[in-house]
């Protein structure tokens, strides 16, 4: 009877797999085509722009499994391997059903179930287009009923497969102060592999997200470009695989090093969102898709006005009172600006934080400097007419502290071994449930017994090494996961009660930049560097898959450029000011007051609207913004001139994506006072002459000089 029974099933299930399935993901542009072979496994048919008729995909030969399985017949690198209870390394997965429903106009969510025919493990492969947005969500989700636990070692949260002949690889890399330099190479056969091993502040060295351009170097607009980044706040592993045949594979996921999982029975793993967007128009177009995403779907309050802010630390460092502060606030209410933000050294009092040495992990007002404690800055601004907003860095802990003394079982480091600072701080445990009761207790202390607080910014100054948790104990493995899944436990219960409080994401610079904590947070600080020039080079790299309104962008004393210059590249993104306002001039102050005023008249553009990254600063010596709004009614252009040569010859600025019958007026604006423009534009054009012809924007090439134009239909 059993042989009759397994027989029946088999026949079944050939029966089953013989009635190929078609499974469409769709954008506005895009569409991602899966289909089942003889075998029923699932097997990725296309990837790439809609064809005519939209059947044409169809045609495709591609007969790649999906989801790649390890211990099989597969020679690629996998998606997935697991050990099971009686030491199989091998998994195999097929096709059992798919589910498609609409959420609601414009998002479409697919699930696809794959089960090994022999070992009770169930893979949900989920998916979520934004047909708008031309931007598709792909995770997965690893189930098993299995009698104990099993191995996961390998647990990717998508894989991709192309054709071409010719395959380009951009990926953004650097370090403090450094962040997101971009640098493009052909992938030649093998492996090529951009990850992290950092755990709290992962992307330092290299951030979660690339550019793939197929057939020829990747352009801005033109030619065929994927863009993909991960949503998850820890170490992450993309992996790009060329095979024999010159066909690229790519894995993306949470990096599996030193993460051994053992998923109990009936536990679901699911693995972070790899984020993607197909452009056959360039990098361009793929940036403005996932801009428009971000600001819809990926960050919080997207469509909230953001607050303009100063900021202490570049006056006061550690070395401020009540009276240097209340004077602080005045300066950010002659720049007019929203808020005032009290940065790092506020706290602390056994061990007084009078520099990084000291203090962190206890957080009560230093008696010293804030006699009257945090409610009496919050009233002494709001009657000078400004928010207050504060500094934390809750996840982190000086050795010299009353924290550490009391709870060294706490704290992230291996037994045995001397410990090991950075910025002379340790790790708090966020795996010990304990732990994370205290980061939320600091966040909800401050805020509740200073109601007045309108905005944290976030940091966190130090990645992990020498790394033990004394709560996980023979889990070790599990501790790279955990610590991300634990504070995004945090971050939930904060916003629970605090849903729409502003919060900076910041770590020690450019150390945490994705979409697996920006949808707790309002905004990110992009890099500790914030001289001008190399701002540019920073906010452009980040623009490839964030938006302005996601990136602080603050006027310091840091850089050789003149006060208009810095202004002007701040304006690119989330203003701030982080200065010594009192040792403005009154010519200064003047500026930088109407600046802020300008900044909020035109910052809905600059926000919301398309960006056009006309020229690039690693082409040339100069580089140009475009911001467009929706309605191609203004738009914004930031012309900068680098450090350019002697008698250097500039081409006319062709601008983009304005409408080609509309007639525009062109004013440069954002002027210091008592200068006046150099730019001959009193006149109207087409938009149709704008990006043809273009604008003469450099009447004299002069190095560390800016200009800001304005743009607007008659």
């Amino acid at each position: 009877m059993k042989k009759l029974t397994a027989l029946f099933l088999l026949l079944y299930s050939t029966a089953t797999y013989a009635q190929q399935q078609l499974i469409r993901i769709s954008t506005a542009h895009t569409n991602l085509v899966y289909t089942t072979n003889q075998q029923g496994r699932l097997i990725q048919k296309y990837l790439g722009e809609k064809l005519q008729p939209e059947n044409a995909d169809t045609l495709n030969k591609s007969s790649q499994e999906a989801y790649v399985t390890a211990g099989m017949e597969s020679l690629l690198e996998p998606a997935i391997r697991i050990v099971h209870n009686d030491g199989n390394p091998s998994l195999e997965l097929k096709y059992v059903s798919h589910q498609v429903s609409k959420k609601d106009n414009n998002i479409t969510a697919t699930d696809i179930v794959l089960k090994d025919p022999v070992y009770p493990v169930n893979v949900i492969l989920h998916f979520e287009s934004y047909y708008n947005e031309d931007v598709i969500k792909a995770w997965s989700e690893i189930k098993h009923s299995e009698k104990q636990a099993v191995r996961l070692t390998d647990y990717s949260s998508s894989m991709l497969h192309f054709n071409a002949d010719k395959y380009y690889l951009t990926q953004f890399h650097g370090d403090w102060a450094s962040e997101v330099k971009m640098e493009e190479q052909p992938l030649t056969a093998g492996m090529k592999i951009l990850d992290s091993k950092l755990g709290t502040r992962a992307n330092m060295y290299q951030s979660p997200m690339f550019l793939l351009g197929l057939n020829n170097p990747i352009a801005e607009n033109t030619g065929g470009v994927l863009a993909g980044t991960l949503a998850w706040t820890g170490n992450f592993r993309f992996a790009f695989e060329v095979d024999q045949l010159n066909a690229l594979h790519i894995n993306a996921g949470i990096n599996p090093y030193a993460s051994d999982y053992l998923l109990q029975p009936n536990e679901v793993f699911t693995t972070p969102a790899f984020i993607f967007t197909w452009s056959a128009n360039g990098k361009g177009q793929a940036s403005r898709n996932l801009h428009h995403w971000a600001v819809n779907y990926g960050i919080l309050d997207g469509h909230s006005p953001r607050l303009t802010l100063l900021n202490n630390w570049e006056a006061t460092g550690f070395d401020f009172n009540e009276k240097r502060l209340s004077e602080l606030f005045g300066g950010a209410a002659k720049l007019g600006v929203d808020m005032f933000l009290l940065d790092d050294g506020w706290f602390a009092n056994k061990y007084p934080r009078n520099g990084d040495n000291a203090g962190l992990g206890d957080w009560e007002p230093n008696k010293d400097k804030l006699p009257q404690g945090l409610g009496y800055l919050v009233k002494e601004a709001e009657k000078q007419g400004v928010k207050f907003g504060i500094w934390l860095e809750p996840e982190m802990v000086n050795p010299k502290s009353e924290l550490y003394a009391k709870h060294p079982e706490w704290i992230l480091k291996l037994p045995n071994r001397s410990e090991n600072y950075f910025r002379n701080q340790l790790v708090l445990d966020l795996t010990n449930p304990a732990v994370q009761d205290f980061v939320y207790g600091i966040v909800d202390k401050t805020l509740s017994e200073n109601p007045g607080i309108a905005y944290i910014k976030w940091d966190c100054n130090r990645m992990l090494t020498n790394t033990y948790s004394p709560y996980l104990k023979e889990k070790q493995s599990h501790l790279f996961i955990d610590y991300v899944r634990s504070f995004y436990k945090v971050m939930d219960r904060v916003r629970s009660k605090y849903p729409h409080l502003p919060i900076m994401l910041c770590s020690g610079g450019g150390g945490r930049t994705d979409y697996g904590a920006m949808k707790y947070f309002t905004e990110f600080w992009p890099s500790d560097n914030t001289d001008g020039l190399e701002r540019i080079f920073i906010q452009y790299g980040y623009s490839h898959f964030f938006p302005s309104i996601t990136m602080s962008a603050h006027i310091t004393n840091w850089g050789k450029q003149s006060l208009k210059f810095r202004t002007d590249v701040a304006m690119m993104g989330k203003l701030g000011y982080d200065i010594k306002v009192d040792a403005f001039t009154d010519k200064e102050l003047q500026f930088s007051h109407d600046a802020v005023a300008t900044y909020n008249r035109l910052r809905d553009i600059i926000w919301y609207g398309d960006l056009y990254r006309v020229i690039s600063p690693y082409e040339e010596d100069r580089a140009v913004f475009q911001y467009v709004s929706a309605d191609k009614q203004k738009a914004v252009v930031f012309n900068y001139m680098m450090n350019v040569r002697r008698k250097e010859i500039f081409s006319n600025v062709k601008l983009e994506g304005l409408d080609p019958a509309k007639q525009y007026t062109v004013k440069e604006i954002n002027l210091f006072p008592g200068t006046t423009s150099s730019l001959k534009l009193n006149q109207t054009y087409s938009g149709d002459y704008l990006m043809k012809v273009g604008l003469n924007l450099v009447p004299r090439a002069v190095s560390l000089t800016s200009n800001i134009l304005e743009i607007t239909a008659q």
